[in-house]
């Protein structure tokens, strides 16, 4: 078995490692463009760690539901880790010094198949309870690089600006696969996010946080069109709501 990725929309994710862990990253999968969401949360029996960018409802999403079912472990942030089990109730236990770092540190999981690095962002992170709350503190958004053995690395740029230490990404690992914003508005748009492919210089680069809203305007034919312009080697791969995709080893 190779690793699979799913995409369910805006910018959550299902990997499935070749050794058959369960890792779902921003899992807002009852989003408005995945009709099966709910019956995707339902059917999830089994999920090993849920990795979270920043505080954002569309990126906690589904996180607390599922963690609480199927007893998966919190990625994420002192902060933000703190922030979820304080305020929004992801259970303590599953949210400990094992699985909670900070930038630049990497977090060795599930007996070494997969290793995580916090990265920055350039973005918030408030954590809300309801739409009537008061925003908590969430600390600093993240990217993540989600390093898988035996398989590809991926980078996960969460939702972020276009900023210059990108390059430092694949200074420090070779980036397999780049999980990149292009909605605008809220991040970077199709022509700031090829600049960021350009710093990363990844092998295959895969459209995310567009769509969702008409706001997120980007789309993939014009970050198609402006990784043209800059003459980038990297394979654009366009995925389907709700696709599940074979990512090859690096």
């Amino acid at each position: 078995m190779e690793t699979q990725l799913t995409w369910y929309g805006q910018s959550a994710f299902k990997i499935v490692t070749a050794s058959g862990n369960v890792l779902l990253v921003d899992p807002w999968l009852a989003n408005p463009v995945f009709n099966r969401g709910k019956e995707e949360i339902a059917a999830l029996k089994r999920v090993d760690l849920i990795l979270i960018t920043h505080g954002h409802s569309d990126h906690v999403g589904d996180a607390v539901e599922i963690g609480k079912r199927t007893r998966a472990k919190l990625v994420a942030t002192y902060d933000l880790s703190a922030a979820m089990t304080t305020v929004l109730g992801y259970p303590a236990e599953l949210a400990d010094t094992e699985t909670t770092g900070h930038f630049g540190g990497t977090l060795n999981l599930l007996d070494g198949d997969v290793m995580v690095t916090f990265v920055p962002a350039w973005h918030g992170t408030a954590v809300e309870k309801n739409e009537n709350s008061p925003p908590y503190y969430g600390g600093n958004p993240s990217g993540l690089i989600i390093a898988i053995r035996g398989g590809p690395t991926i980078y996960h740029t969460g939702d972020t600006d276009l900023f210059s230490d990108m390059a430092l990404v694949s200074q420090f690992n070779k980036i397999d696969i780049m999980l990149v914003c292009i909605g605008d508005h809220f991040t970077m748009g199709p022509a700031r996010a090829a600049e960021a492919v350009k710093l990363v210089t990844p092998r295959t680069v895969i459209p995310m946080h567009y769509g969702t809203f008409a706001v997120l305007s980007g789309t993939p034919e014009a970050f198609n069109h402006e990784l043209k312009q800059r003459n980038l080697q990297a394979e654009l791969r366009v995925m389907n709501i709700g696709e599940t995709i074979t990512l090859e080893s690096s």
